[in-house]
């Protein structure tokens, strides 16, 4: 076993999706290979760790959990080398180390391992299992040869290989980290602030805005992440990779934002310094919650019992500007927002029309930036980035920018990509915060009120390039000169001609 490049442990990860390809619906990959690393990686740290305290305070004081403050605990008969030593049932096996893990950890730890069920034969053999085992038992994933950032790194590798394998379904869990790189960006996040996702899928948002006060050379640790996911198996997705990251302290909850809000702070919503956020576009029928009256499960209309929908109740059709009044009801009094969106919020009438133009009358909304078709898994559609400050500053007051960046991209063959570039681009214009001609415009209010409020980037920016004027006399004079030349060719063909006898 030997140190291992950046490189070579992302190739490394992968590979154990080939061992799986062909045995199990790749749909399933990530929760068996990722559920295993993050066990790996923990066993292997711990190891690291027992062994140092054994050596400095002996082996007694080595096996009291008390020593183990800052790591999890692996107690005796759950370690990676019992899973490797077990012949037979491997998968059982990983179960119980899976469940006494969780226990040695609780409440750390509940609702992640134990939720991964690697004795599904139905699913998964033995074989299969054991390839698995084998196959991660050829790298030590501790301390000593790879760093948290690094492993860190490469579950987010992971993550977005398996939303590519995933089709659309990946555009569930994961969003494209140039979108997300460029949405962190123009937040601007501060050491100190706290990061809120209430529709956090894998992370990613909440990831990367730590690791954007790291680059800046700040203490990310300072920075105070919060998520909330419904689907569960997501969930747990990103619990690990928050703890991957070295982010044990993000508070991320289970359950469905709009009927159960988890982060409350005296039975009202907790305020935070910026939300970023990727919801699920057009979520249909979410005003309604289920509910069991008489024996029989019944529809009831949500109650808003937050006071989230005070602009407007969106129709049922689209919960796009339900989200973002909830992030808006979110934010504290100098909060921004940062969110990805369908193109719909920009134009569609009715409810949502009113609620666009109450956000545009509070003036709070800052820019509105245009994307390329076929950047996300899941849609070729689209999208936009609307920035949202409750705090604008002065001279951004009564204005918002429009930002056409739908042609700054890297063309893939199944997806699109924002280059370097293209961010560094869109951040530019979004700090000049001027017009460009075909590029981007400054607004005042009163020409958005004059489109009825419409945010429609095209009504504001005009791409069309401009028609080369035509001179009359001009395109005379050039018929003139190409007849005259046509005469001369004509003349000097005869007398060619004539020479020859013809």
């Amino acid at each position: 076993m030997s140190k291992i490049t950046k490189q070579e442990l992302k190739s490394y990860l992968w590979e154990s999706a080939n061992i799986l390809r062909g045995k199990i619906d790749s749909g399933d990959f990530k929760h068996y290979i990722l559920g295993l690393l993050f066990y790996k990686r923990l066993s292997d740290v711990f190891d690291e760790e027992y062994e140092k305290l054994k050596e400095s305070v002996g082996e007694e004081l080595a096996n009291d959990p008390k020593m183990y403050a800052d790591i999890f605990f692996i107690p005796k008969g759950s370690h990676w080398s019992d899973v490797l030593s077990t012949s037979t049932n491997i998968g059982a096996k990983i179960n119980d180390a899976f469940m006494e893990v969780t226990r040695a950890n609780a409440p750390k730890l509940d609702g992640i391992l134990d939720k991964i069920d690697f004795n599904d034969k139905d699913k998964l053999s033995d074989e299969a299992v054991n390839d698995l085992v084998n196959h991660f038992n050829v790298h030590k994933l501790g301390n000593t040869e790879i760093t948290g950032d690094m492993l860190g790194d490469s579950y987010e590798y992971l993550i977005a290989m398996f939303a590519d394998d995933a089709g659309k379904k990946g555009g569930e869990f994961y969003t494209p980290h140039q979108v997300v790189e460029l949405l962190v960006e123009i937040l601007d996040p501060k050491e100190g602030q706290s990061i809120y996702d209430p529709a956090c899928g894998s992370g990613g948002m909440l990831v990367s805005s730590a690791n954007y006060i790291k680059q800046k050379g700040l203490d990310a640790n300072k920075m105070f992440l919060y998520g909330q996911e419904a689907v569960y198996a997501t969930y747990i997705i990103c619990k690990m990779n928050m703890i991957l990251h070295g982010f044990n302290d993000a508070k991320i909850e289970r359950g469905d934002t709009f009927t159960e809000p988890k982060h409350l702070k005296d039975g009202a919503l907790m305020k935070f310094d910026n939300v970023l956020a990727n919801p699920p576009w057009n979520l249909d029928d979410w005003l309604h919650t289920t509910q069991t009256v008489g024996g029989k499960k019944k529809k009831i209309e949500l109650e808003d019992k937050y006071n989230r929908l005070v602009y407007g109740r969106p129709p049922a059709s689209t919960a796009d500007w339900a989200w973002i009044q909830h992030m808006y009801a979110s934010l504290k009094g100098n909060g921004r927002i940062g969110v990805v969106m369908d193109n719909g919020v920009l134009f569609r009438g009715s409810s949502e029309g009113k609620i666009r133009k109450a956000f545009l009358e509070l003036d709070v909304i800052d820019a509105v930036i245009g994307l390329p078709s076929n950047l996300f898994a899941n849609t070729g559609s689209p999208a936009c980035l609307l920035i949202i400050d409750k705090n604008k500053p002065v001279e951004r007051k009564g204005k918002v920018l429009f930002v056409d960046a739908s042609n700054d991209y890297l063309e893939g063959k199944a997806q699109n990509h924002l280059r370097d570039e293209d961010i560094a681009k869109t951040l530019a214009t979004y700090k000049d915060y001027k017009t460009e001609e075909r590029y981007c415009s400054v607004c005042d209010l009163a020409e958005i009120e004059e489109n009825d409020y419409n945010l429609n980037i095209s009504r504001y920016v005009d791409t069309t390039e401009p028609e080369i004027p035509v001179i009359i006399e001009d395109v005379l004079q050039a018929l003139s000169d190409l007849e005259t030349q046509r005469v001369e060719n004509n003349t000097k063909l005869n007398t060619y001609l004539k020479e020859l006898g013809y």
